[in-house]
């Protein structure tokens, strides 16, 4: 025995065609991406710290940085040594790296300004000025913190987004004061900032 059909309403009709249309309007017409300013609240956390990074060594090898953990939002007194970020810093957004050799470890920090607010110096003890590492467990950055790392990057103060990195290496050894750094450990703290503040700029 057949099953009678019930012919949809009107207005059934129309709000299945409306929503086509909508689904098609949206094709051609994606939603405006967020303002440049309004990104470090409006992308996801992997848009703001991928997974992995791509790098050069100095010698012009493949390099891989790979995101170890992510830290929570924080106040930027507490994420930046003072002589890096100075008023006008909103909120600091932090993350660490390790090289894909998990020779190196580098913790990038995001300072979200309201305005051109450069800051520059030194930690007083030789090292630059820079981000407050972050550790993990369990991982290549399990220890390091703020007496592992030996140099740092920071790009950008003059916009909207100051990119701070601060590196060191994954055995957990001390900066001491005089302690050289190796080029690719520089590089490594160069590269990161310069890709995550174009990231979040361009």
């Amino acid at each position: 025995m057949g099953r009678s059909e019930v012919p949809p309403l009107p207005f059934e009709v129309a709000v299945f065609h409306l929503s086509v249309v909508l689904a098609l309007l949206s094709l051609i017409w994606p939603a405006p991406a967020p303002p440049v300013a309004e990104r470090w609240r409006s992308w996801p956390v992997a848009r703001v710290f991928p997974g992995t990074v791509p790098g050069l060594s100095p010698s012009g090898a493949r390099v891989t940085y790979v995101l170890a953990g992510v830290a929570p939002e924080s106040p930027c007194p507490s994420a930046f040594q003072p002589a890096a970020v100075r008023t006008g810093c909103r909120t600091a957004l932090r993350a660490t790296y390790a090289d894909s050799t998990q020779t190196f470890v580098i913790t990038v920090g995001i300072a979200v300004l309201d305005g051109p607010r450069p800051g520059s110096g030194r930690d007083g003890v030789g090292r630059p000025a820079t981000v407050r590492p972050v550790p993990f467990p369990g991982g290549a950055a399990e220890r390091f913190g703020d007496s592992q790392y030996f140099t740092g990057v920071v790009v950008g103060s003059g916009g909207r987004y100051m990119v701070a990195t601060a590196a060191g290496y994954a055995d957990g050894r001390a900066y001491r004061p005089g302690d050289g750094v190796l080029p690719r450990l520089r590089d490594a703290a160069r590269q990161l900032a310069t890709a995550l503040h174009r990231a979040m700029t361009r």
